[in-house]
């Protein structure tokens, strides 16, 4: 699998990166059901066999739950990948979840995460989300701070606006950026990706296939038999009036991938790659199975014919 450089880093990585949201099992807020740790483990390991060499989770996902799994996947492994992760969503004793950008909760967080994940240092810490707001400088210095004491290798932010991250540049340079981008959400394609261009931030993009809905095997059916706890039971684009059109877009997707022998979700993945700003993509994946049906996204290609295809659903389908 070929591999791009990250940015500013030292890291060249593959296209896919493995998401371990879901891997952090049920029982709290942004959970995507149950999920069983060995399905994971397998999961991860069948991903490093293909060819995939970094894995993104963060300490939220599962309240730790999901960093513990990466860190059992790959102990011992000979295949050792890229490990980024985030901070700023912390939690109490009951599972609430809150925004906390202040030095000293960071620190303890990094602390946690490492030995979680069982590593000396993290590859990729991000600031998961910019809040509170009036704590981005703080924060954004925290991660600096860490980076110089070789914590951490390279430092990145997710969810940022073009205004947050020139905030964050006054303090030290920004190494990434995570945002959510698909075929349904490409509203960062009008000011975030060209930023993100002109300042040399590498671009890893979540969510490729809106969270299951571009997987070419998302139906009503599927979705009404969501667990009560997947938090995609209460998301809009799960909803009509959005569902319809959004299911019908999976279809134009699998029509394209029908001809290539490869699944819609490897479409809608490879159609985020293609945008010049995006350095990869983030694959979400609970079975080894999955992993094995979206590898061919890092080197599909749309042509301009069908590329043309997608854009005339989109304008007809505002």
């Amino acid at each position: 699998m070929q591999t791009r450089l990250l940015g500013k880093t030292d890291m060249n990585i593959t296209p896919l990166g493995l998401g371990a949201w879901a891997m952090g099992g049920a029982g709290w807020a942004a959970s995507w059901g149950p999920q069983d740790d060995e399905e994971s483990i397998r999961t991860i390991q069948r991903a490093l066999d293909l060819g995939i060499n970094w894995i993104d989770t963060a300490a939220v996902y599962g309240l730790g739950h999901s960093e513990e799994i990466v860190g059992r996947a790959i102990k011992g492994s000979a295949k050792k990948p890229y490990v980024f992760t985030k901070c700023s969503l912390v939690w109490d004793e009951h599972g609430v979840i809150h925004n906390v950008l202040k030095a000293q909760s960071i620190r303890r967080e990094v602390e946690a995460s490492l030995k979680r994940l069982g590593v000396d240092v993290i590859d990729l810490y991000q600031i998961h989300w910019p809040n509170p707001d009036p704590d981005i400088e703080e924060g954004w210095k925290t991660l600096a701070q860490l980076k110089q004491e070789g914590k951490v290798r390279a430092i990145g932010a997710s969810n940022f606006t073009v205004e947050q991250m020139k905030r964050a540049q006054k303090v030290a340079p920004i190494d990434t950026l995570q945002p959510s981008y698909s075929l349904i959400h490409r509203e960062i394609e009008k000011d975030i990706l060209p930023f993100c261009q002109q300042n040399d931030i590498g671009v890893i993009v979540y969510s490729p296939m809106a969270s299951g809905l571009l997987s070419g095997t998302m139906s009503r059916e599927r979705i009404e038999k969501l667990p009560d706890d997947d938090w995609r039971k209460r998301d809009a684009d799960f909803q009509e009036p959005r569902l319809t059109r959004n299911l019908e877009l999976q279809n134009v997707l699998n029509d394209i991938g029908f001809l290539h022998n490869v699944p819609g979700g490897v479409v809608a993945v490879s159609w985020t790659l293609q945008n010049p700003a995006v350095t990869a993509a983030i694959v979400g994946a609970r079975h080894p199975a999955q992993i094995e049906d979206m590898v061919a996204a890092a080197e599909f290609r749309l042509t301009s014919m069908e590329m043309d295809q997608v854009s005339s659903f989109l304008q007809a389908h505002v």
